[in-house]
């Protein structure tokens, strides 16, 4: 990880970084400051700045973390709050970038990242993605582990590492997670049924449309008998592709370049090649990398459980007026276009958190967009 870094400060131009507040950009941050301070481009007077979307009030903001790593390291932390009238007004231009739907109003403080960058005149980013995809940084992976301990250890070791999470209400556990453990090939077989059966089932997409559109490549599950192999999955095939590709458009839109040190193909291959009980462990995600940023994170963020994946106050943007006349105009545009049934106009539009599972009407006023 310290090779990576390093190579990804070789620069002409100024050198900053994104900051979140989480594990992954801050071990970014702690690792140059502790020992590659000297090979960034700047004058001894400067400090690395550090680029972040904080949302003073939101119960997801992040701001107190990114507050204790600027004080620990003396950083230059340089913040913007982006809006839902900056949703109102960047709207068409994100869109026009992305050139395709995208899943939540994130990508909008992603887009306001990179262009308060731009506006400090530092043309190089390093940012924290990826790790979660290697290194299991979702409480979605707990399950996963844990049918892998029950194969391979059994019952009683399985439970014994649930019961170490510290709030396992959000992870689901029955029997079902018995049944996937046991016969993979067929839980892969069921999911993709389920996933498929819900999107021909959707309530206000024309049935035409569905017909005429539906591809079930789109629905593929892996066969998961191991941790890894659900990570391999969202790192290489569903999940992280998605997430570079968001952040490539909206970092070259404003002529960034972003540099992601946790994937560096070495450490990526390293990753890998190691044991389930690295990436979690005692009811920890990242375990490995929380071990190895011990003694230069603070325990605060070094060890902290709750993921906040970074998101905004979506909801409360999607209660504003003006955005729910967009939204309005989204699903006429989408039935228009016989898309979306014309009972869709008759539903109220419902303000949803980012990653709520039926977020329809955020994904019908990004969609509208590109038809």
């Amino acid at each position: 990880f310290n090779t990576s870094v390093k190579r990804r400060l070789r620069s002409d131009v100024p050198i900053g970084t994104s900051l979140s507040g989480g594990l992954d950009s801050s071990s970014i941050v702690a690792t140059i400051l502790k020992y590659f301070k000297h090979d960034l481009p700047v004058s001894k007077t400067e400090n690395l700045k550090t680029f972040s979307a904080v949302f003073k009030g939101f119960k997801k903001d992040e701001s107190g973390y990114i507050d204790l790593l600027a004080k620990r390291y003396n950083i230059e932390s340089v913040r913007v709050t982006p809006s839902a009238d900056d949703l109102i007004k960047d709207f068409e231009k994100i869109s026009y970038y992305q050139e395709e739907p995208y899943q939540s109003s994130g990508c909008l403080a992603q887009f306001k990242v990179f262009e308060l960058s731009k506006e400090h005149g530092v043309k190089v980013l390093l940012d924290g993605q990826g790790a979660d995809e290697t290194l299991a940084g979702y409480t979605k992976y707990f399950h996963w582990y844990w049918q892998e301990l029950l194969l391979s250890k059994g019952i009683k070791f399985s439970k014994n590492e649930r019961n170490k999470m510290s709030d396992p209400s959000g992870v689901e556990w029955n029997y079902k997670n018995y049944m996937a453990a046991y016969f993979p090939k067929l839980t892969a077989q069921l999911l993709m049924r389920r996933v498929e059966r819900i999107q021909r089932n959707h309530p206000e997409i024309r049935n035409e449309f569905l017909r005429e559109n539906f591809d079930t490549s789109f629905f593929f599950k892996p066969v998961v008998k191991k941790l890894n192999d659900i990570l391999y999955f969202n790192t290489f095939q569903f999940g992280l592709e998605e997430l570079l590709r968001y952040a490539d458009r909206n970092s070259m839109a404003h002529g960034v370049e972003v540099r992601l040190p946790f994937l560096n193909h070495q450490l990526v291959e390293f990753i890998f090649s190691l044991p389930s009980q690295y990436k979690i462990q005692n009811g920890f995600t990242k375990f490995v990398l929380r071990t190895a940023m011990t003694n230069i994170l603070p325990a605060e963020i070094g060890w902290r459980k709750d993921k906040i994946g970074f998101e905004t106050p979506q909801k409360l943007w999607m209660s504003n007026p003006v955005l729910q006349d967009y939204i309005h105009e989204a699903k006429k545009k989408l039935v228009a276009k016989n898309i979306l049934k014309s009972t869709a106009l008759d539903k109220e539009i419902i303000p949803l958190d980012s990653y709520d599972s039926d977020n329809f009407d955020w994904r019908y006023l990004t969609a509208a967009y590109i038809v």
